[in-house]
């Protein structure tokens, strides 16, 4: 069986990503979502959960652009002056290759983004990360020892094709091999530890919005087994763009999610749209 999870990033980030959530849930084929710890518009999402018991949802774990839960005084190797993550996995990673991460600190401030969230009751479905900093040496560790502490059963692995998406010459190229082999190595250390993950990922990973024709394309091309598409939806990209600091068509994948051609098109191919959950309970 073709099986299809479409996963809203960022939830919690902003209003007018958890307005595209919910009505992507209700409207579209929206089931599973990742909810960011230190966002602000995080109660928000946890009501929006907790009425739509259909949408899993999973912790999206965040090092980078975004606010800690921790205060900033306590994990001082992960904060800028400003109290808050560098801004983009450039700077974590070249931060964690020179020794410059606690990795105590990491430890810390991950497992208290994870009790908020079961503070909030919610069963949460998986875990994913902002800007895949998950699948980084070390972090992976810290993520599956967390994950499996809480009872969490399957994580993203976002091993997407090199040239999906519009290619963006050699510097993107190299992005997704070096995403690709951080991937593949902590896939095998979830595995190891019993960690379920689907089978296939085909978001687009440089931040391309996936829109109605990319998702149509992902829909025809399903192979048999579990597909998880990394989506960023929203309702209004005038706002969200310079609010968000990220030049992305939160639009159009709130579309995609929504389009009767899209529903159409997966009626025709007989795919299960699921959530993490089902992932686990149906192998």
């Amino acid at each position: 069986m073709k099986k299809l999870i479409v996963n809203a990033d960022d939830f919690g980030r902003h209003e007018l990503i958890n307005k595209a959530v919910e009505q992507a849930t209700e409207k579209g084929i929206l089931r599973s979502a990742t909810l960011m710890p230190g966002a602000k518009a995080f109660d928000s999402a946890v009501d929006i959960g907790r009425r739509h018991p259909e949408l899993g949802v999973g912790i999206h774990f965040t090092l980078v652009n975004g606010f800690p839960v921790l205060p900033p005084k306590e994990i001082p190797s992960l904060v800028t002056e400003e109290g808050v993550f560098v801004d983009d996995h450039s700077a974590f990673v070249k931060k964690l290759v020179s020794g410059s991460v606690n990795m105590q600190e990491v430890r810390a401030e991950l497992g208290a983004q994870l009790r908020k969230m079961q503070n909030t009751g919610l069963s949460l479905t998986h875990a994913d990360s902002h800007q895949h900093m998950h699948t980084l040496p070390g972090v992976i560790n810290v993520v599956l020892d967390l994950v499996k502490e809480a009872g969490i059963k399957a994580v993203r692995i976002p091993k997407a094709p090199l040239f999906s998406g519009e290619f963006g010459g050699i510097g993107q190229l190299i992005g997704r091999l070096g995403l690709g082999t951080l991937a593949m190595m902590a896939g095998s250390k979830a595995k190891a530890r019993g960690v379920a993950t689907p089978d296939y990922f085909a978001g687009i990973v440089a931040g391309e919005a996936v829109t109605e024709e990319n998702l149509a394309g992902v829909i025809r091309d399903l192979k048999p087994g579990v597909t998880e598409v990394m989506m960023h939806p929203g309702t209004h990209n005038g706002q969200l763009i310079p609010e968000t600091g990220w030049d992305h068509d939160f639009e159009a994948e709130f579309k995609a999610m929504t389009s009767p051609a899209i529903i159409k098109l997966i009626e025709e191919n007989k795919v299960k749209i699921t959530n993490f959950r089902s992932l686990v309970m149906e192998g």
